[in-house]
């Protein structure tokens, strides 16, 4: 498939200071999972619809049950926004 969508090396440097500490064992690849994940909520797919490339359905659905629950999503929205001046409208 050649329109998987593949975050940069610039934005997961943005990205990386809002991931949660490893506690243990180590995370799986951040850059294949999130990238799975945005595709997912990108194009409207069921988690078992992913494509095999970013790795196990149930391990994009796990981290994105996880870091919503914790609330780690949000907190990188509105990271990003307010390094942009912007504080009612976060997108994607």
């Amino acid at each position: 498939m050649s329109d998987l969508f593949w975050l940069s090396d610039a934005q997961m440097a943005r990205l990386e200071p809002y991931f949660p500490k490893s506690h243990g064992k180590p995370r799986v690849d951040g850059r294949r999972v999130l990238s799975g994940i945005i595709f997912i909520n990108r194009n409207g797919l069921r988690w078992r619809d992913a494509p095999r490339e970013y790795g196990p359905h149930k391990t994009l659905y796990n981290r994105w049950k996880r870091w919503s629950d914790k609330g780690i999503f949000a907190r990188m929205m509105a990271g990003l926004a307010a390094g942009h001046g912007e504080k009612k409208t976060v997108m994607i």
